[in-house]
C-alpha cells in the first residue's frame, strides 16, 4: 500500500510504526461536544441527521476510540465473582451503589448531572478499614478482554482510524479516582502505607487476566493507558515510587504481544515532564501546552524523546476568545515540530461549549489543511 492510498486506520497505524505518511494525520476527539450540542438542540440539522459517525466522515477526520459515544460495548468486561456483589439503588437524581464483600461494605453515592453524566459524589473508601474491605472486593474482581465485542465495534468503526480502547487505571490513580478523595488517599499514604500498598497490589492483580489475554490475542494494534494524569494528584517520588513501576510491567506485557500504547496525560505536567522521554510508552496522548496548559510547545518536544505526541491542540483555541488565525498558528507550530510522529488531535477534547457552527468550522479548516500537508 503506498503512501498516498492509505486509509486513516492505516495511517493511524503507520504514525506508531513509523513508516511513511501521504499527509498530517488528524484525529480530533469531539464526541463529547456532539452528543452535548445534539442533546441541547444546538447541532445543525445537516450534522444532526449524519449522526456522530457521518459527521467525522463529512469534516474528513479520523476517529481514536472503538466504543465512545458510539453505541458498541467496551471490550474489557470486569466481573465481580459472589459472594462479592454491587447493588444499585436509584432515588430521582442520586443513587447508591453499595459493594458488598466477605469483610463489609462499602458504599459510594453518585449525582446524575446535566450533561446526562453520574458522577460520584461520596467516594466509598476513606480510611485503613475501607482499604481492607476493597481488598476483599478486588479479591473477586477480574477483569478480561472480549474479542467478540472488540470485532463487532471493530466493523462498526470501519477505517475511521485504528480502532483503540483503554485498560483500566493503574492501582494509584484507581484509589486516586474512582476510589477515594485524593485528600483521603495522601492521608492514608502517610497513616497507613502497608494498607495502601497491599490494595494496590491487590487491584494489580485483578488485571493479570487481562493482560495475559490482550497480549496474546493478536486482534489489537494500539492500546491507550486511560490514566488522565495531572502532577496535582501526586509527587514525583510518588509517581516514581508508585506508577511508573506498574506501567513498565504492563506496557511491557503489551509490546511482547506486539501492540503500540499511550497514555492519557491531560492535566499540569511540568513537575513530571523529566520521566516522559523515558516513560515505557510508544506515545503520550493530550498533553496539553499554554495557553490552557503550564508548559510550551517546546518544552514538550524537548521532553518527549521519539514518542508519538497525540493530539496537541490546546482546546481552548475552539471557543471564541481565540481567533481561527490563533487555531492555525497553533496547528502549524505543532506539526513543525511533531511531525511525522504526530497524530495531530485536540488536547483534551472539543469543549461542550464551543458553539457548534464555527467549532464545525474550526475542525474542517483543520482537516483541510492538514491534508495538503505532509
Amino acid at each position: 500500500m503506498t503512501a498516498a492510498a492509505m486509509s486513516f486506520r492505516e495511517m493511524n497505524y503507520a504514525v506508531f510504526a513509523g513508516e511513511p505518511l501521504p499527509h498530517v494525520f488528524f484525529q480530533p476527539r469531539f464526541e463529547p461536544w456532539y452528543d452535548w450540542q445534539l442533546r441541547a438542540g444546538l447541532m445543525p440539522e445537516a450534522y444532526r441527521e449524519l449522526g456522530l459517525m457521518g459527521t467525522y466522515d463529512a469534516l474528513g477526520c479520523s476517529m481514536r476510540y472503538v466504543h465512545y459515544y458510539t453505541g458498541m460495548p467496551d471490550p474489557i468486561v470486569r466481573r465481580i465473582a459472589p459472594p462479592a456483589k454491587v447493588t444499585v439503588h436509584e432515588d430521582g437524581p442520586k443513587r447508591l451503589l453499595v459493594y458488598e464483600t466477605p469483610a463489609g461494605e462499602l458504599v459510594e453515592e453518585q449525582q446524575f448531572t446535566s450533561d446526562a453524566t453520574w458522577r460520584t459524589i461520596g467516594f466509598p473508601v476513606r480510611n485503613a478499614d475501607d482499604l481492607r474491605v476493597l481488598r476483599s472486593l478486588y479479591a473477586h474482581i477480574s477483569y478480561s478482554f472480549d474479542a467478540e465485542r472488540y470485532t463487532q465495534g471493530c466493523e462498526f468503526f470501519g477505517d475511521r482510524g485504528e480502532p483503540q480502547f483503554w485498560v483500566p487505571k493503574s492501582p494509584y490513580q484507581a484509589l486516586a479516582q474512582w476510589w477515594m478523595r485524593l485528600e483521603d488517599l495522601i492521608y492514608a499514604l502517610v497513616d497507613c502505607p502497608a494498607e495502601v500498598e497491599d490494595t494496590m497490589r491487590a487491584i494489580d492483580d485483578s488485571y493479570d487476566g487481562l493482560y495475559e489475554e490482550l497480549a496474546a490475542s493478536g486482534l489489537v494494534h494500539i492500546i491507550n493507558f486511560g490514566e488522565n494524569i495531572h502532577d496535582q494528584l501526586f509527587s514525583p517520588r510518588y509517581f516514581e515510587r508508585y506508577l511508573i513501576p506498574f506501567y513498565q510491567k504492563r506496557a511491557g506485557q503489551l509490546k511482547a504481544g506486539g501492540i503500540y500504547t499511550h497514555i492519557h496525560i491531560d492535566g499540569f505536567m511540568r513537575s513530571i515532564l523529566k520521566y516522559f522521554a523515558d516513560l515505557p510508552f510508544d506515545g503520550l496522548e493530550a498533553l496539553t501546552p499554554e495557553p490552557q496548559g503550564d508548559v510550551t510547545l517546546e518544552e514538550i518536544k524537548e521532553h518527549i524523546g521519539d514518542k508519538v505526541l497525540l493530539d496537541g491542540i490546546p482546546a481552548v483555541l475552539f471557543m471564541p476568545s481565540y481567533s481561527r488565525e490563533q487555531l492555525m498558528a497553533s496547528v502549524e507550530r505543532i506539526v513543525e515540530l511533531f511531525h511525522p510522529r504526530l497524530v495531530l488531535g485536540v488536547s483534551d477534547e472539543v469543549p461542550q461549549g464551543a458553539e457548534a457552527k464555527e467549532a464545525i468550522e474550526r475542525i474542517r479548516m483543520v482537516a483541510e489543511w492538514c491534508e495538503g500537508h505532509g
